[in-house]
């Protein structure tokens, strides 16, 4: 796919390792592995590092989220693109390791859905910071970061969805009066989708439309795609689980993926020309 529309869109493969949790439940294959409660953290670091290898090995960049803010000096490294949630955003904690990642990182908005704790994030990480963490030996060390410039806002919606054009032209403006160009990547998912998978594919049509009208500021879009459809919970029994179909948020599968991403390469290749 990402040979087939390379001259519109450029794929980078969503390879999340850890899972925010409002409560508590799996954290992720980092975390916990072999889904079992074992939090096994040596072999999860082994095998998402693996993992990542062979996806650029593939000749695809990838995309995670981090939430830990040690376990980037282990896997960091191999992704292309970094995303901070709606519930680290406004932590001073990711806003220093953000500072220091060498990759692209998106702020998403609160889950309230302010957008002024990512554009207070944009201004933070783009200053040097100095703060205890570990060095690429694992030893306790001091870290001074340059800062990060590569750092957008991304709208995943919050009580109701975010990404009309009524949205985007107060949140472009307010980029603006912050001092800072205009990026912004849409969630199709979370409440954007009203966390119904089949909704993302309404979303993109609606980027689509809003490209095409001449729209400057969406730089990407997030779509939460797994090789079937649907989310199940994770059993007891390890055999019943589903090969393929996510165990944390809801995805479309990769039919509905391909589809999506044709269409909306379709809508908007001639409009991205004139960018």
């Amino acid at each position: 796919m990402a040979d087939e529309l390379r001259d519109s869109l450029y794929l980078v493969m969503r390879v999340y390792f850890e899972k925010p949790r409002t409560t508590v439940g799996w954290q992720g294959l980092v975390n916990d592995p072999y889904l079992d409660g074992s939090c096994e953290v040596e072999d999860g670091l082994k095998m998402a590092r693996e993992l990542l290898t062979y996806v650029a090995e593939l000749g695809l960049p990838a995309a995670g989220e981090a939430l830990d803010i040690v376990t980037p000096q282990f896997i960091q490294d191999l992704f292309s693109w970094t995303a901070i949630g709606a519930r680290t955003t406004e932590s001073q904690s990711h806003r220093n390791m953000a500072s220091g990642l060498s990759s692209v990182v998106g702020f998403k908005n609160g889950t309230d859905g302010n957008i002024e704790i990512a554009i207070n994030a944009l201004e933070s990480v783009a200053s040097g910071h100095n703060f205890v963490s570990i060095d690429p030996d694992g030893k306790v060390a001091v870290i001074r970061t340059t800062g990060n410039s590569n750092a957008h806002v991304i709208l995943r919606g919050g009580k109701t969805p975010n990404y009309t054009e009524v949205h985007m032209q107060k949140y472009e403006q307010r980029l603006i009066e912050a001092g800072f160009e205009p990026r912004i990547m849409v969630d199709c998912s979370h409440a954007n989708s009203d966390k119904k998978a089949a909704n993302q594919v309404n979303v993109l049509r609606d980027i689509a439309a809003q490209i095409c009208k001449g729209n400057q500021s969406v730089m990407g879009v997030m779509v939460e795609s797994n090789l079937h459809h649907g989310k199940q919970s994770i059993p007891a029994d390890l055999r019943q689980l589903k090969y393929g179909v996510s165990v944390t948020d809801e995805c479309i599968g990769w039919e509905a993926t391909e589809t999506a991403l044709r269409d909306f390469r379709e809508q908007v290749k001639d409009a991205l020309k004139s960018r």
